[in-house]
Order: structure tokens, then C-alpha cells, then sequence
């Protein structure tokens, strides 16, 4: 397919098959917040692997951050071949339902997970887990497809915006149902279990659109009967990897996402755990901070995503992580909840922009035909990241019998190097690289 015809097709995306897009960011984020981050990860920490179970100081935490650790390996290997396979046969749609369905019902399942059921829940989390990320890079190879490169900042910006206020809606709802629970005598091997419930109900709900209105653009490639999809997968990543000169930013970019990332990553999974263990905080005062921090991550994602079409995506990303690394400093600082609450909400402004900026960054230094692939990149980086960074955290917190403040100390320096190596990339010639080998 030529640029002329790219152009055309890209053209066709109307306001409800971008809402529809938009809204798959909305119904999965209730997950993140829900499992990932707040409410799920300190119930296994406290109650599922907590003391109370035998759990040696630390372990808890180096098992929630292995459960992550693992799926996360799965969909960095499998991400790529995914993306390839999804381009060469014109499925991520296809695709996509089935790691959203896998996720939906897994999540639902963890509600089964009580104290002592550790081998359980870790399987369920890191099979919901692989479903999610899975989800996250097939919705992202979408982007190139629905708009032109000169939107695809803002565009992933209002993906990332909605997708924070979905997170805020389902903690929302949650919180609801737990002062109840609270107010009727209900104690949290009730109440953790609906909340688990209620976020698969949403984000089946809220994903329903995105499979009604989405088109699938793409076009088959010529099959190849005697090849398999994983030997034509294998086949176009190296292909992929051969060519790395010609977009060599796009690789230096990926290593520095792949930095400070990690960062991003240990806070999206340990940020519950650090503020429950260290400053004290209940389940109703962390979807509190959590929601708070939702609007703030939306206005971050919405300012940013206007802010990278008009500067830059470079100088934005450097300017999101230098609020990241303040932001840390505050967290590691903070002796009282006043505090906390000041560095979770730069936190999230930070993390609303980062994750924004990344993704369309990616966006435009791959070649439009080939998204899906160059965009399991990302994931697969993403999912890297997602290994070392809470890893790192809770290896650190197990060899120092639970000491999360110099846990903490890993992840700031993530966010520091990755500034230093932003610096490496070259915004341009990226986007001429990408430009160059649609038009041949």
C-alpha cells in the first residue's frame, strides 16, 4: 500500500470509530487501578501472602512483584509475534476480543482469592496480567491507522485522558460499595472480592463499543501456505531488526522508554504497597489518593497530548520526567500524609503525560504499514520494563527485611537516567526515517 492510499484510509476514522478506540483506554484502566495499583496489590500484600499467613518481612511484596514480573516476560516474548501475525493477517480485532475476554473473566476469578490462597492468586494475576498487556499493544496498533501522524500526540492524549477518568469511575464505584461494607461490619475478605467483580463488569461494559464501532483497516498480506504464523512472525521481526539503522531513533528511543519505564512500572504496582506499609494508609484513603491522582493523570495526559503536537514530543517527555523525578523525592521525604498526597498527585500529572508521550512517540517513528509490529516494540519494552523496575523494588525490599524507603531509592534512579538518554534522540530524523519508508 502506497502513502497516497495510507492517507486515504486513515482519513476514513469518523468521531464515533475514534470515540470507540478512546474508549477501550476507558473500560481496561479500571484493572490497572483496581488490581495493579490500589486495592488488589495491597490485599495480597496484607492479607492473601500477609504475616498473618507465615510470610517472612518482604516476601509478600517480592511475590506480588514476581506474579508481574512473569507476565510481563510472557507478553514481551509474545508481544512482538502477536503484533506481527496481527499485521500479516489483518486480526488485531480478532485479537484484541480474545485477550479482553481472558482478562475480564480472570479478574472476576481473583474475586475466589482469599488469605492464604497465594499459589491461586498469583496465577490469576499474572494471567489476567499477560491478557491486559496483550490488550494494550493490540489497541495501540490501531493509532496509526485512525489518524495522521500530525495527531497522533493529541489523540493519544484524550486515549490516555478517558482512560484515567474510567480508572476514576470504577474506584469511584468501588469505594461506594466499601463504606458500605465498612458501615455494616463487612471486613475486606468481603469487600475485595466484589470490588474485583465490579471492575470486570466495567470494563465488559465499557470495551463494548470499541468492538461495535473500530474497523479493522488493514488488509491481509499474501499468505504463504508453507509457513506457519509464527515462522512468518519470526520472519518479519528479524526483518525488522536488520533494518535498525534506518530507525535508529526509534530503537534509542526504545531504550530510553525502556529506562524509565522501569520507574513508571514500579510505581504503577507498588505505589499501594509503599503507602499501606510506610505511611500507614487504609483501603478507603488509598482509592481516595488513587482518585485523586486519576484527574490529575487525565489533566497530565490532555495537556500533554496538545502540549507534544505544538513543542515536541521529545522536550515534552523531558519536562514529564523531570516532575517525575521531584516527584520521587517528595515520596521518599514524606513523613506525613499531607506530603504523600503532594507527591502522588505529581506523580500523577507525571505519569498521565509519560505514558502518553511514549505512545504516540512510537507512533511516529513507525512505518504505517507496519504499526502493529513497530508497536509491539513498545510493548515489548513496556513489558521489559515492567520485569526490571517492580523487581528491582521488590528484591531490594526483601534483602533489606522491608525497607521500602530504600526500595524507592532503584526507581528514582530510572527516571534520571532516562533523562540523560532522552537526550540521544532525535525527534526529526525519526519522523523522516518512518516518512521514508512508507513512501518507498
Amino acid at each position: 500500500m502506497n502513502s497516497d492510499q495510507n492517507s486515504q484510509t486513515i482519513g476514513r476514522a469518523n468521531r464515533k470509530e475514534l470515540l470507540a478506540w478512546a474508549l477501550y483506554d476507558f473500560a481496561n484502566s479500571g484493572y490497572t487501578t483496581v488490581v495493579q495499583t490500589t486495592i488488589f496489590s495491597a490485599y495480597f500484600v496484607g492479607v492473601v501472602a500477609g504475616a498473618e499467613q507465615g510470610i517472612a518481612p518482604g516476601l509478600s511484596t517480592l511475590l506480588w512483584s514476581l506474579a508481574i514480573g512473569i507476565a510481563n516476560f510472557i507478553v514481551m516474548i509474545s508481544g512482538p509475534l502477536i503484533g506481527a501475525v496481527a499485521d500479516h493477517r489483518a486480526c488485531k480485532k480478532l485479537f484484541l476480543l480474545i485477550s479482553s475476554i481472558g482478562c475480564i473473566f480472570s479478574t472476576a476469578l481473583l474475586a475466589l482469592a482469599g488469605p492464604g490462597d497465594i499459589g491461586l492468586a498469583m496465577v490469576l494475576v499474572t494471567f489476567s496480567a499477560i491478557m491486559f498487556a496483550s490488550g494494550e499493544n493490540l489497541i495501540a496498533a490501531f493509532l496509526p491507522e485512525i489518524v495522521p501522524e500530525e495527531s497522533m500526540g493529541k489523540m493519544s492524549g484524550y486515549g490516555w485522558s478517558l482512560g484515567y477518568f474510567g480508572g476514576l469511575l470504577t474506584l469511584g464505584i468501588c469505594l461506594a460499595y466499601i463504606t458500605w461494607a465498612k458501615q455494616h461490619g463487612l471486613s475486606a475478605t468481603h469487600f475485595v472480592p466484589v470490588t474485583l467483580l465490579i471492575t470486570a463488569a466495567i470494563f465488559a461494559l465499557a470495551a463494548a463499543p470499541t468492538f461495535l464501532w473500530l474497523r479493522e483497516r488493514a488488509t491481509p498480506s499474501a499468505l504463504n501456505e508453507s509457513l506457519s504464523n509464527l515462522q512468518i512472525s519470526y520472519a518479519r521481526l528479524a526483518h525488522t531488526f536488520k533494518e535498525a539503522a534506518r530507525f535508529r531513533d526509534l530503537l534509542r528511543f526504545l531504550i530510553t522508554l525502556g529506562v524509565y519505564q522501569s520507574g513508571v512500572s514500579t510505581v504503577v504496582v507498588l505505589s499501594a504497597v509503599y503507602a499501606q506499609e510506610v505511611m500507614g494508609f487504609d483501603t478507603q484513603s488509598l482509592i481516595v489518593l488513587v482518585m485523586v491522582v486519576n484527574v490529575t493523570a487525565a489533566i497530565g495526559a490532555f495537556i500533554c497530548g496538545h502540549l507534544q503536537d505544538r513543542i515536541g514530543s521529545v522536550p515534552s517527555l523531558a519536562i514529564t520526567l523531570i516532575i517525575w523525578i521531584i516527584a520521587v523525592i517528595a515520596a521518599l521525604l514524606a513523613d506525613k500524609p499531607a506530603l504523600m498526597w503532594l507527591a502522588g498527585n505529581m506523580i500523577g500529572l507525571a505519569m498521565g503525560a509519560s505514558q502518553s508521550v511514549g505512545r504516540a512517540l512510537v507512533g511516529k517513528f513507525s512505518p504505517t504499514e507496519r504499526a502493529g509490529e513497530f508497536l509491539g516494540l513498545w510493548g515489548l519494552v513496556n513489558r521489559l520494563s515492567a520485569i526490571v523496575g517492580p523487581l528491582s523494588y521488590g528484591l531490594i525490599n526483601y534483602w533489606s527485611n522491608g525497607n521500602h524507603r530504600l526500595s524507592l531509592l532503584s526507581t528514582l534512579s530510572f527516571f534520571i537516567i532516562g533523562l540523560f538518554l532522552l537526550f540521544q534522540v532525535n525527534e526529526r530524523r525519526g519522523k523522516a526515517a518512518a516518512m521514508l519508508n512508507n513512501e518507498g
